[in-house]
């Protein structure tokens, strides 16, 4: 049985061995990273590090997976209230969200990160938000899906700048500036939508 105390002692372990890949991550690229030099930077030893994890990838997988599924947690409630206020909540609580974990958000996101997480992001945000696009029969769901990947890069370039701007901007401005951006975007395409 697990005690909190060891309870406690895990998330500790996992906290410091995260912070130690972090920022060996924003110094190199993950295939010159060893479980050594982790281990080392968290004070860990490598079979506490391999009885969490079976390598370097693995861990940024656990990693990404506990971020996409934060993200996951703050999108569900678009679909089960779809007033305006709250998309500005949900939409703020994930910009809270990528605040808190800046330095791993901002590494996922750069030329560094991994391309795979970015689109693993493109799907979460698709799987949520698609079915949401197409409440109007004027669009179609091939259309609503070029909206999508359209205002989801332009996010991903927002919330780039933002990190690269040392978050400067708070996450409610600009959980307010993308909206208005996307949904003045996609007021526009409704309003000079013509068939080619």
């Amino acid at each position: 049985m697990i005690t909190k105390k060891d309870d406690r002692r895990v998330k500790y372990t996992k906290m410091v061995l995260k912070d130690s890949f972090i920022t060996l991550l924003e110094k190199k690229d993950i295939s010159k990273i060893s479980i050594t030099e982790i281990c080392e930077n968290a004070d860990i030893n490598r079979a506490t590090f391999y009885a969490h994890y079976n390598d370097q990838y693995d861990f940024m997988n656990q990693i990404q997976d506990e971020l996409l599924g934060n993200v996951e947690n703050h999108l569900a409630a678009f679909s089960k209230n779809d007033l305006p206020i709250a998309i500005v909540d949900m939409v703020e609580q994930i910009f809270e969200y990528i605040k808190e974990n800046a330095r791993i958000c901002k590494l996922l996101l750069s030329d560094r990160g991994d391309l795979n997480f970015q689109k693993r992001v493109f799907m979460l945000v698709y799987e949520n938000i698609i079915n949401n696009i197409v409440w109007n029969d004027s669009i179609s769901k091939e259309d609503a899906e070029y909206i999508h990947a359209f205002t989801l890069t332009g996010c991903i370039g927002v919330i780039q700048k933002w990190l690269n701007d040392d978050m400067k901007k708070s996450p409610r401005f600009m959980a307010a500036t993308i909206l208005k951006l996307t949904s003045e975007y996609q007021d526009l395409y409704r309003n000079s939508k013509t068939d080619v």
